[in-house]
Parts: C-alpha cells; structure tokens; sequence
C-alpha cells in the first residue's frame, strides 16, 4: 500500500477571503477544481511538512515565507483510496495581505473566494469539511485536529477528533 503525504495552505487575506488555486481543466490531478495552495511533499520533507507547504505556496504563488503570516498546522486528514493508497494531508492555515503581488501560476488561476460563497463551487469533499469545521469550531481555537474520511450513506464525510498528547492530561 502506498502512503502519499501533502501539505496545503488555507490564506485568508484582510476580508475574510481565502486564497484558491483554480486548476486548469486539462489538469491530470483535479483538472477544473477550486483546491488550496499546496502539493505532495517531496524527498526530505517527510519530517517537515511546513516546509513542503511553504515551498508550495513559493512555488504557486510567487509569496515568500515573509509575506505569510501565523501559518500554522491546524488538520491532518487521512484518507484511504481504495486499499491501495493512505493519503496523509497536513493542512496549514495562514494569513497574508491582499495586496501582495501574486504570480501568475502555470498551474492554473489564483483567486481569493469568500467563504459564504464556497458551498456552490467545485472543491474537493476534504476541502469542503475542512472548511466547514474551521468555520464552525477550529477559526475559534488554536487545536490541531485530526480527521478520518470514511463514507456516509454514499457520500464522503469526515470524523473530527482533537490531536491531543496523553502526557499532558
């Protein structure tokens, strides 16, 4: 079985909007997809996802480590992809300003997107539960929660728990 680990950003600017990549619609990986900033982690990141998303958000948007800021590991999501592949996520949340200069991305458009008007567009099911769970209980604390997707009804939902070390009860 083969484990695949990425890390992505969530980048709220001053109004409340987050940073989302359009993919183009030739893309092979989510082709026409709204997704976060991010990507795989590559050879040694594997112990440090931050710096994978870090490189990521360089990579995609032109943003250096300065210009992001409080960016912090807030989910991991794990997801089996039928039986033959976990799918490890780390995601970050951050800030940055919406007067940064954005580059232009070959992998497809940048946009900032109003989290009311996220329901209607095309995203992923662990975009959308990510979010959703942010919104509601994790903008509101400084946790780090773990989620497992699993089905529901034919539908993919996910299970939130707290990431907590037993050593500090």
């Amino acid at each position: 079985m083969l484990l695949r680990q990425m890390a992505v950003a969530f980048l709220f600017n001053e109004a409340g909007e987050v940073l989302f990549l359009q993919k183009k619609s030739a893309s092979r990986f989510l082709g026409g997809y709204l997704v976060p900033i991010g990507g795989h982690l590559e050879d040694g990141e594997y112990n440090d996802p931050r710096r994978a998303c870090i490189r990521e958000i360089e990579e995609e948007t032109g943003l250096t480590e300065r210009a992001v800021q409080g960016l912090t590991l807030r989910y991991i999501v794990h997801r089996n992809k039928g039986d033959q592949e976990i799918r490890v996520q780390y995601v970050f949340m951050g800030s940055v300003s919406a007067d940064n200069g954005l580059a232009p991305s070959e992998e497809g458009e940048l946009l900032w997107i109003d989290n009311s008007k996220l329901a209607g567009l095309e995203v992923t099911a662990s975009t959308r539960a990510i979010m959703e769970h942010y919104l509601e209980t994790g903008i509101h604390n400084k946790r780090i929660y773990t989620g497992t997707m699993y089905p529901l009804q034919g539908e993919p939902a996910v299970g939130w728990n707290v990431l907590e070390g037993w050593e500090d009860k």
